[in-house]
């Protein structure tokens, strides 16, 4: 049975301004250098399946909204949510910033049955990606997969997501196999060398930063740096959550955020410098 792999919604404000600068630059014939753009990334597990008792509490997507309003990141990664966790999540973001904000949402797969994993309260579960875009807003598009390498036991298959921001990045996020570290190492694997590289052969190369869960460690059993490509940007939380990114983007600090005991994990924030990449239609 076909699964529609993802739910995504766009929230818009006008922003008259800057759009105005954009269109009466759009007849310059000379090539504009790229702006540097500074993002705070919000890394989130929030343990909302209903399924996990040991961190489940029912209150860690208002916390995540309190944190979102106080920090005001760019770009939030979520974890272990429910589908309409991105609802409350992408309002909260659109109360905290001007312009545009996008919202994707991509199911885990039951492996026993090929639907969409579901959370306890019957919606599906798996991850997400709330964005805010910088103006000029030229469009975003949304890629997602599972891995080939899944644990037979477990019916939980593992996705990852990717929005594109067009002249921005692109900002993956997803949560991986827990049953296993080597399990989890090969997905890392496949995300970095070879789902990423495909997008930037099928699409306009942007820099690209994945920000999750990834059941690994920096100085772990496997360690996470094994599928860390040469060269790429690396931060962890000390602990699962980790920040990768590529050499084109500049890491500026790292945090973490009590997230009140609502989930089992501390929110982690990471400040970064990318560039835009100018408009070739410009």
């Amino acid at each position: 049975m076909a699964v529609r792999p993802y739910q995504i919604r766009r929230s818009l404000r006008a922003v008259v301004g800057p759009l105005l600068v954009a269109a009466l630059l759009a007849g310059c014939s000379v090539a504009r250098p790229a702006e540097s753009i500074r993002l705070g990334v919000l890394q989130m597990n929030l343990c909302n399946s209903g399924m996990a008792k040991g961190c489940f509490t029912g209150r860690a997507v208002d916390r995540a909204a309190e944190v979102i309003r106080a920090e005001r990141p760019d770009i939030v990664t979520l974890n272990e949510i429910c589908a309409g966790d991105i609802d409350v999540l992408e309002r909260a973001m659109t109360r905290v910033h001007d312009g545009i904000v996008v919202a994707a949402f991509q199911p885990a797969r039951n492996g026993r049955t090929g639907e969409p994993y579901r959370c306890v309260n019957g919606e599906q579960y798996g991850v997400g990606v709330v964005a805010h875009v910088p103006a000029p807003y030229r469009g975003h598009t949304v890629h997602n997969g599972f891995y080939p390498a899944q644990d037979p036991a477990d019916p939980e298959q593992r996705a990852w997501l990717c929005v594109e921001a067009l002249g921005v990045s692109f900002t993956c996020t997803t949560h991986l196999a827990y049953t296993s570290a080597d399990l989890a190492l090969a997905q890392c694997a496949h995300l970095l060398d070879a789902a990423i590289p495909a997008l930037h052969s099928r699409s306009r190369y942007q820099p690209t930063l994945v920000s999750g869960d990834l059941n690994l460690r920096h100085g772990g059993s496997p360690d996470v740096r094994s599928c860390v490509p040469a060269g790429y940007r690396h931060r962890h939380d000390g602990g699962v959550q980790q920040l990768i990114a590529t050499p084109d983007v500049t890491i500026e600090s790292t945090r973490s955020i009590g997230m009140n005991q609502t989930t089992d994990h501390a929110a982690f924030l990471v400040t970064l410098v990318t560039e835009r990449q100018p408009d070739p239609a410009a």
